[in-house]
């Protein structure tokens, strides 16, 4: 196949591929990601006033919040509540921590038919370990920036 033929096939086969591809709606994706993660983060809100009004302050508010938000995030996957809200909302579902909470009870609810140990305990973290692990190696590098630039 010649330069120019080659150039031509990759054309129309990009094109065919597109036919098939309905073209991304970025502004609509944003604003939907837009809407619902910060609707999560105002359920979080609520949540932290609510306890703050039970009397509840510092790390113990920080931590209840936290709980309540990854209970939250299990109990609707378990319902099939938050694929659906995924399926929607893309990334303003994912990047809070209800999103996180998800990635972990999705495989762990797909692969307990494995058993406990094959399946719920080695596949839970098949999408969070990544997640985990890059979140540390962050944590680690802004860390070691901020103890530099505190020298």
């Amino acid at each position: 196949m010649t330069g120019k033929n080659k150039e031509n096939y990759n054309k129309e086969y990009i094109e065919y591929v597109r036919s098939f591809d309905p073209p991304t709606k970025h502004f609509r994706n944003c604003w939907r990601a837009f809407i619902v993660g910060g609707f999560i983060c105002c359920i979080g809100q609520f949540f932290r006033y609510m306890l703050s009004f039970l009397g509840l302050t510092g790390d113990v508010l920080a931590g209840s919040v936290s709980i309540l938000l990854i209970f939250l995030g299990c109990l609707l996957t378990g319902f099939g509540v938050y694929d659906r809200i995924g399926r929607n909302a893309g990334a303003g579902s994912i990047v809070p921590i209800t999103g996180f909470a998800n990635s972990v009870a999705s495989p762990a609810m797909e692969f307990k038919t494995e058993g406990y140990i094959y399946g719920l305990a080695a596949k839970m973290f098949i999408v969070a370990g990544p997640i985990i692990v890059y979140g540390v190696l962050a944590g680690t590098a802004v860390g070691i920036i901020y103890w530099l630039l505190s020298l």
